[in-house]
């Protein structure tokens, strides 16, 4: 449990063509071979990552990916698959050899656009001529050159990493510590129930505890059923109450009204992507008819319960709170569809598992596509008429209500 969730790494991801040392060139940076390396093109088939220290910058993800022009109809699902990686990468590497041509362009170009910083690797360069220049490179944009099998270049990489970083990205995000003065108590609402590990709490729990410790704060963790004994064994009220979404009604009844409560989905909605833009999209439920697709959208992978939190508990709060009967579609980890044009709403995870970028990337492509999206705790305390009350605690968000939502109790 020492490692940084890979959720909380900056991803590093790796682009370019087939044979131009891309694989070689992660297994330099990962110190092992972590990648399979061959002359012939196309060895790199899927996506391989390798969570690592990257020093000085702490905890990273590298991401070695295929090529981009992989041939055929099985190289054009590995190219696409490539492409999807950009919506997780917080800082792209764009390896080249001999020359730079149209797809290293138009790869550059996209980064750009989504404010993505990137460095260029001018790799095998023991096989370029000492005056060779390279022509139609981006002006302004960071270059470094390397013979990445042979291991030069590999400091001149990393300075250019960070500095091309952002600080902010590599940095952990707040969760909720800037929610209580120092010394400030929140309760913890943590069910047990059939999707809760064995012998340990779910990850946001987990982390929520680290982050109230790192702001000198003090935690009180209690099931559902001990929550009434908790608060009255407290010498005065809490300056917090987090529940587990699922518990979000019997919490909210037994937590006086003067006390700010809110959800553990709620505060990784704001850490991980936009809590106002979930809280906008959170009025599409209540407008959803008969048939309306609606994607759930899980970061993370596991064998659905009968008490399925995503794929049996929400759906049935969404279809009591519309009175309609969507049609409901379910995807897991990085799997989120090219085209959205047919979905009425977007229902996200909190996305513990995943980094920010990648939740950000879903938030734009939705809102290019005109879907409104919200996420799992967003979404249940609209649908128990308590959205209001748990944005306590983030009046911005709060802003977000429209009266719309405000209104539909």
């Amino acid at each position: 449990m020492t490692a940084t969730p890979r959720g909380f790494r900056p991803h590093f991801a790796i682009f370019g063509r087939r044979n131009v040392g891309k694989s070689t060139l992660f297994n330099l940076v990962a110190s092992q071979q972590a990648s399979i390396v061959s002359p012939a093109a196309g060895t790199t088939t899927d996506p391989v990552e390798k969570a690592m220290e990257f020093i000085p910058l702490g905890p990273v993800l590298w991401i070695d990916t295929a090529g981009i022009d992989d041939a055929g109809d099985l190289g054009g699902l590995r190219a696409a698959r490539t492409k999807a990686i950009a919506d997780r990468t917080d800082l792209a590497i764009i390896v080249f050899h001999p020359d730079w041509g149209e797809y290293e362009q138009e790869l550059y170009a996209g980064f750009v656009r989504r404010d993505i910083p990137v460095v260029l690797v001018k790799n095998k360069t023991d096989c370029d001529r000492p005056d060779r220049n390279f022509a139609g490179l981006p002006e302004g944009a960071v270059l470094v050159r390397m013979a990445a099998d042979r291991g030069d270049g590999l400091e001149a990489l990393r300075a250019a990493i960070v500095a091309a970083i952002p600080a902010g990205i590599v940095e952990t995000p707040v969760l909720i510590r800037d929610l209580l003065p120092p010394g400030g108590v929140a309760v913890l609402v943590a069910p047990i129930d059939k999707e809760a590990p064995k012998g340990r709490l779910i990850l946001p729990q987990v982390q929520t505890i680290r982050d109230l410790l790192d702001g000198d704060c003090r935690a009180v963790v209690t099931k559902e059923d001990g929550l009434a004994a908790a608060l009255a064994d407290l010498r005065k009220h809490p300056d917090l109450v987090v529940t587990d979404s699922q518990v979000f009604g019997a919490v909210a009844a037994a937590v006086p009204p003067e006390v700010p409560l809110t959800g553990f989905s709620i505060l990784f909605a704001r850490a991980k992507g936009d809590l106002a833009a979930f809280v906008r999209g959170a009025a599409a439920i209540g407008r959803l008819g008969d048939g309306d697709a609606v994607m759930v959208a899980e970061s993370c992978a596991h064998h659905s319960e009968d008490d399925d939190i995503g794929r049996v508990k929400l759906p049935a709060l969404v279809r009591k709170r519309s009175g309609a009967k969507p049609d409901f579609r379910f995807v897991s980890g990085h799997d989120f569809p090219d085209d959205l044009s047919d979905l009425a709403l977007v229902l996200h995870c909190g996305a513990c598992m995943t980094n920010r970028r990648a939740v950000l990337s879903r938030i734009a492509q939705c809102h290019a596509a005109g879907v409104p999206i919200t996420n799992y705790g967003v979404a249940i305390a609209y649908c128990l008429g308590l959205l209001e009350r748990a944005l306590g605690p983030f009046p911005e968000a709060l802003a977000a209500i429209g009266s719309g939502i405000r209104n539909c109790k």
